[in-house]
């Protein structure tokens, strides 16, 4: 990463000292024959020129150039042979309006295969937000039949299974509405990437819904795009909230939220069986 945008920042350097030169020349040469410099063609800015011509160089291929929307980061998975991808949603402050501190953990790894119509997700929650005892579950879908395992007891179909083995992140973490390319790109995860930039009204959160008088601002945050495969490699933004309610609980609380996705092992061969114990 660091040799990718050194590299571009020695491209910007030397295309800025070139045009600077070619400018100077010009200025010499129509006052050497008394020419007026008002006369003169307007040129680009310096600045505007060397932003330009570097996006040029390093644009993603025509269909990703423009402005794009990713609401819920796993959409179109499904068209793909098979993956894995980590998920994670955290938040640590306080109930709104009293000192009473809370958190919230929420992770959860998601496997699938075409072949099929196989999935396995894992999930852990910890946090006095999400209730005093740390929940964790395994859940399998083959084909129509689901399975999930909790507490080390096994439950063999019905709508528990069926929900708990078709999570996505996208109903955990969201996505982004509206991302515009940076002109940054780099390997994540294996895969060639181009970076995009969002802005706080651009989120999709549907596990954070804002109070009456609430406030959310963004204090960082990257969306990285393979397009080859039209999908979101890696998300993550970090939110200061002010009276937000998470997760559906009644209280509202103020804090810290980081939300991040990865997407691994794209149409790696996976393994999905029975879960152990069903």
């Amino acid at each position: 990463m660091f040799f990718t945008q050194h590299s571009a920042l020695s491209t910007q350097h030397l295309i800025r000292c070139t045009l600077y030169f070619v400018l100077c020349t010009l200025f010499l040469a129509a006052c050497n024959r008394g020419q007026d410099v008002s006369t003169l063609p307007t040129a680009a800015s310096v600045d505007g020129v060397a932003t330009a011509s570097y996006l040029t160089e390093n644009a993603p291929p025509p269909d990703f150039r423009g402005v794009l929307s990713f609401p819920e980061v796993d959409a179109g998975l499904a068209e793909l042979e098979g993956w894995r991808y980590q998920v994670q949603l955290e938040f640590n402050g306080v109930f709104a309006r009293t000192p009473r501190e809370t958190s919230a953990n929420a992770t959860a790894e998601v496997w699938f295969k075409q072949l099929g119509s196989a999935r396995r997700v894992v999930v852990n929650t910890s946090g006095e937000l999400l209730g005093q005892e740390n929940n964790a579950f395994e859940a399998v879908r083959l084909g129509p039949d689901a399975f999930m395992v909790r507490d080390n007891t096994c439950i063999d179909g019905g709508n528990d299974a069926v929900t708990a083995a078709d999570l996505r992140a996208g109903r955990l973490v969201g996505g982004v509405n509206r991302a515009t390319p940076t002109g940054l790109r780099a390997t994540v995860n294996g895969q060639d990437v181009w970076q995009y930039s969002f802005t706080t009204a651009d989120l999709n959160l549907p596990s954070i819904h804002l109070s009456d008088d609430g406030a959310m601002e963004s204090s960082g945050g990257e969306l990285w795009i393979a397009p080859k495969h039209n999908t979101v490699i890696r998300f993550y933004v970090n939110l200061n909230l002010t009276n937000a309610v998470i997760f559906d609980r009644q209280l509202p609380v103020s804090g810290t939220v980081i939300l991040r996705y990865d997407l691994y092992d794209i149409n790696l061969p996976t393994n999905i069986t029975v879960p152990f114990g069903c």
